[in-house]
């Protein structure tokens, strides 16, 4: 409690951005580059999203959320998903005891902090509904009875791109629930080689820098951060391009994306925006903050049409180009400045 109530009263946004600075330094003693990617995982945890990751196996995508959740001191669990997978699997179930000729709850692993779902698209649809379900209500309900998970609550789920063979895709409703879609790439040869010398030598030791109060706290005042109504706008407008990008004089787009991003899109930007001013020492955000997590959080929500699926565009690409169309507010704080003056 005095962990909260210190972090309420007296930080400000540069001791927040030092705390998350030391828990990533802890998570980079184990995880060699991947900087884009950990610093999403720190947005989505300070924004209250989750995160879909795709990249091959093998790039450290469960180390980081468990050197993660050590240095947050927080609980982790990781689901590895597979086509006979239930729902009780993950939510928990009903157990009966003959001796007493009672029924009791079992609560299953998405009972915890930072959850890793690891190939969700090789469960059946049952079993992804159940986690996602969990992931937009925050709770569970057995047999009548309703259990909410601990809080914070991260989920991270991977898919994994080359093999497609029983595999179940995750429909384009249910992928909108996750705040942002990151692309894990390949180390490079000079990354590969410290990888290769940490991993075959003495474990590195991760120290607790933080605690799940701590972090609670963290996102409550992450809510706080200011956003301009013209970037509100402007996040709106580039929205709304992906819908139509006629409107938004692209008019030779409009053939290349079936469906746009919806609502929800032009919430978690405005969130992650905040998320990643606040990491970068700010509390208001600018238009580089929002425009750096434009491709992770539409990307997924782009359906393209089969003729851009045939010339090879890529959901990056429409996004990119939507941006150059949607030009950002010139003075974005200008009503920041008017609202100090009046106070």
């Amino acid at each position: 409690m005095e962990d909260s109530r210190t972090m309420r009263e007296d930080g400000d946004a540069g001791e927040v951005a030092s705390l998350m600075q030391r828990v990533l330094y802890e998570v980079k003693k184990v995880v060699v580059g991947q900087d884009p990617f950990l610093e999403r995982v720190l947005v989505a945890i300070l924004a209250r999203g989750h995160l879909l990751v795709e990249g091959v196996p093998g790039l450290a995508k469960t180390l980081t959320v468990k050197t993660l959740a050590r240095a947050l001191q927080g609980d982790f669990k990781r689901i590895q998903f597979t086509p006979d997978l239930v729902p009780a699997d993950l939510v928990g179930t009903r157990l009966y005891n003959q001796k007493s000729g009672d029924f009791s709850v079992s609560l299953g692993p998405v009972f915890t902090n930072l959850l890793l779902a690891d190939e969700i698209n090789r469960a059946p649809a049952k079993v992804q509904s159940a986690l996602l379900e969990v992931m937009q209500e925050q709770q569970v309900t057995i047999a009548g009875e309703t259990f909410a998970v601990p809080q914070p609550f991260l989920v991270m789920a991977t898919q994994n791109p080359i093999e497609s063979e029983g595999t179940y895709p995750l429909p384009e409703a249910q992928v909108d629930r996750f705040m942002m879609k990151v692309l894990v790439d390949y180390p490079s040869a000079d990354e590969e080689f410290a990888i290769v010398e940490r991993v075959t030598g003495a474990p590195p030791a991760v120290a607790p820098v933080a605690s799940m109060t701590q972090l609670a706290v963290l996102q409550q005042r992450c809510r706080s951060v200011f956003v301009d109504p013209s970037l509100i706008t402007w996040v709106v407008r580039l929205v709304g391009a992906t819908r139509d990008p006629a409107r938004a004089g692209a008019k030779d787009l409009a053939r290349h994306v079936a469906y746009g991003a919806s609502p929800r899109a032009s919430i978690n930007l405005v969130e992650g925006g905040r998320a990643l001013a606040f990491l970068r020492g700010r509390d208001y955000v600018l238009p580089e903050d929002l425009a750096d997590l434009a491709p992770d959080v539409l990307r997924h929500r782009l359906v393209l049409s089969y003729e851009a699926l045939a010339e090879g565009i890529t959901p990056e690409q429409l996004v990119r180009r939507l941006m150059t169309q949607v030009a950002p507010p010139a003075k974005p704080l200008e009503s920041r400045g008017r609202l100090a003056a009046g106070g």
